[in-house]
């Protein structure tokens, strides 16, 4: 076995570790709204649900050199954003969402996507998506170091819409959402269909591995411990 002291490590070989190990991860397709209207949607790969009393969910984008992409932007201005799913027959809309273009373009007319208000928050989803989660910010923690920094940002899941073939009362058929995760390298992949984890016995609410502890919630500490 190989050990990699991250204080020996350059940017590219810690990412490369750090993305290449953490698989898959779920995409979170990010739609917002630019103070000029403008529809903004882009993928991102470090997501995930965290909370679920009440359901929080986190995306984290980079910021090189201390510039700030638009979807952290603009949910620092207008406080909310949708999440969306991303399925294999909307990879390739997905790719094109990615690409590096000016805020005054409309990445959902980029890729030939439809924006939908959902109706809880005043931000644009993916019509297409066969889910979509309204959020609404609640906290942001800024990590790392000069030049590269990851804006956290937290957002409470308000509604969700789920597509009536992927449900089973609010059960999810894992089949029928075919979502796309993201691996070390493209093409992203989830488990196959036929794959299937061997049962597992379930913790009872409250214990620490539940994840459903009844606990008061604590807010979200932004004290980060500084890098060695």
């Amino acid at each position: 076995m190989t050990t990699f002291e991250v204080a020996d490590l350059d940017l590219t070989d810690a990412y490369k570790l750090m993305t290449g190990l953490i698989v898959p991860r779920p995409i979170g397709w990010i739609g917002s709204y630019g103070p000029d209207g403008v529809a903004n949607l882009a993928p991102y790969s470090f997501f995930q649900a965290v909370a679920t009393n009440p359901p929080v969910v986190l995306f984290s984008t980079g910021m090189a050199d201390g510039a700030v992409k638009d979807s952290l932007a603009n949910c620092r201005a207008s406080g909310v954003f949708t999440a969306n799913l991303v399925d294999h027959e909307l990879s390739v809309a997905m790719n094109q969402t990615s690409a590096e273009v000016e805020p005054t373009v409309d990445e959902f007319g980029l890729a030939g996507l439809t924006a939908k208000r959902f109706g809880s928050v005043d931000a644009p989803g993916v019509a297409e998506a066969k889910a979509v989660l309204e959020c609404r910010v609640v906290n942001e923690v800024v990590l790392g170091v000069e030049p590269l920094r990851h804006a956290v940002t937290f957002g409470e899941v308000v509604a969700f819409h789920v597509a009536d073939e992927v449900l089973d009362g609010t059960r999810i058929d894992a089949a029928e959402l075919d979502a796309l995760g993201r691996l070390s390298t493209p093409p992203s992949s989830m488990p196959s269909a036929g794959w299937q984890a061997p049962a597992m016995p379930q913790p009872a609410i409250g214990s620490p591995w539940s994840g459903r502890g009844s606990a008061s919630p604590q807010p979200i500490s932004t004290e980060v411990p500084s890098r060695r």
